[in-house]
């Protein structure tokens, strides 16, 4: 899948911080990794940056990231490789009592 982008989906509470959209797309490159396509995010959406990682840039513990259904605490965490074509799924856990 040579040039295809990469889906990101947002849930409705991170999508404010993203511009109102649930759905961004970038391109997939080689070598992009969760933690480069958050920094790209960061660049465009700095709030939605601060949404998903804390100031060292560490992502928040009630954050969780998938790519390709797969959750990044089993792979590779930030350093897990992005491929073109792949989808990578944001949600934010929410705790109720």
């Amino acid at each position: 899948m040579t040039g295809a982008g990469v889906r990101i989906l947002l849930p409705d509470v991170l999508a404010p911080a993203a511009g109102g959209t649930r759905e961004l797309s970038v391109p997939g490159t080689a070598g992009l990794t969760v933690g480069s396509l958050l920094d790209g995010l960061g660049e465009k959406f700095p709030v939605l940056e601060r949404r998903i990682r804390d100031e060292t840039g560490t992502v928040r513990r009630f954050v969780n990231i998938y790519v390709d259904g797969e959750d990044i605490r089993g792979l590779d965490r930030q350093h897990s490789a992005v491929g073109p074509g792949s989808e990578v799924m944001i949600l934010q856990s929410i705790a109720g009592g």
